[in-house]
This record gives C-alpha cells, structure tokens and sequence, in this order.
C-alpha cells in the first residue's frame, strides 16, 4: 500500500472542486437516495482530474454520511434528502484548512481509541498486517533510510484492526495531509526512528495479547513527542 501525496493548497482546491462537481451532478441527474453515480474513471475523465483525487473526494463525503461505497458495486447516494444533502455540502465546502497543529491532535486522540479497539477486537489477519507494517518500517530505518510512510501505515493497519469503518476512513483523510507537512514542521527528530521501533513492537504486543488498556497506553507513550508539540509539554 502506497500513500498519494499532494501539497496542501492543491489538495484542498482540488478535493472541494470535485465535492462541488458531484453536488451538481446529482442535483443535474436528479440521483436519489440509492442511485448510482458514475464509476472513479468515468468521474475522473469527466472532471479533468486524477482517480485518486476522485477517490479522496469520495471518501470525505462517504465520512460525513452524504455517500456509500460498497466494494465490487459502486458508489451510491446515501438515503438523506436533496436539500439536506445540499447543505451538508455547502457546510463541507466551506470548512476552513485546518492547521497541521489540529490534525496532528486530532490525529493523537484518534488513534488513541483506535489502539484500544484492535485490542478488542483484532483478528488473526489483523495481527499478520500489523507485523508486515511493523517488519516494513523496522527494515527502513535499519537501513537509514526515510520511514515516515511505513511508519503511517503501520498505525493505518491499526485503525483497521480496530473494525470501526469511520474511524478507518478517517485516518485515511488526514494521513496523507500529514505526511506532507511532517518534515516540514519539524515535528520528529530522525533519531527516534529507531526508538520507535520498540515502541511500534510494544503497541503490537498489547493488541496480540488483547490488552486495551495497555495499548492505548504503549500508543500514548509512543505520541509522547507529538504530546509535546501540541501542548507545548517539557
């Protein structure tokens, strides 16, 4: 799995330029709750912009309710009206960027619950993922090389462990933002890279022993930098 990165600016123009073409498309079709839109490529030929730009849009408004996706079948009109769906998204398109501050934050509180819940609720699957996220940033940064991405990844393998699909779609919103901006605010010194590597294999030890408590607390002691970015902590 691979991360597609975009520069803020571009990334939010973009996604609120296709957020407002969909609007139109369903208002210009007259969709109904249950009817079909037109399929990523389609979407993207027809608004001039890439698949994964598509797909991103798609899944911001799959977060908030508007649409659904459904694997293998498409993507629908959620059952919520015209006029309310319209002001939802007249909502969205006026939402301000938020700062790198707040989605680290959002991302700390996040990801807090999502520990807590693969630990309940992982799967064996789950526990394979997991370890080859663990293995993939572990070989990067023995190496010397750059591991922000595998370092995402494996906790995005955790989101998923924890079987809730909103907080999954939502780290996969703000993810990528992230990684955009992660070197640029100085948020890390490369040299925890490799203490991470313990604390990744802390946070994976209490989800495979089903302990809750513990890895939401191997989490927290894991994000005790990004604590201290955003609260300004000594």
């Amino acid at each position: 799995m691979k991360l597609e990165i975009l520069t803020k600016p571009e990334n939010y123009t973009i996604q609120k330029k296709i957020i407002s073409n969909i609007r139109d498309l369903i208002n210009l079709k007259n969709l109904e709750p249950g009817d079909k839109l037109p399929s990523e490529r389609m979407l993207s030929e027809k608004f001039e912009v890439s698949r994964s730009n598509v797909r991103e849009a798609i899944q911001k408004l799959e977060f908030y309710g508007l649409l659904n996706s459904i694997p293998q079948s498409g993507t629908f009109v959620a059952n919520i009206g015209v006029i309310a769906m319209n002001g939802m998204i007249e909502d969205i398109l006026r939402l301000e960027d938020p700062d790198f501050k707040s989605l680290v934050e959002t991302r700390i509180l996040l990801e807090l619950k999502t520990a807590r819940l693969a630990a309940l609720r992982r799967t064996d699957k789950d526990l394979v993922e997991l370890k080859v996220a663990l293995e993939a940033y572990k070989e990067k940064v023995l190496n010397g090389e750059d591991a922000v991405q595998e370092d995402l990844l494996f906790h995005l393998a955790i989101a998923k462990a924890s079987g809730n699909s909103s907080m999954n779609n939502f780290m996969l919103i703000i993810i990528p933002e992230i990684i955009t901006n992660f070197e640029k605010y100085h948020v890390c010194d490369k040299g925890l890279a490799h203490e991470g590597i313990k604390e990744h294999q802390a946070i994976y030890k209490a989800i495979e022993k089903r302990d809750p408590k513990l890895a939401k607390q191997k989490m927290k002691d894991h994000f005790k930098v990004l604590y201290q970015y955003c609260y300004n902590l000594k």
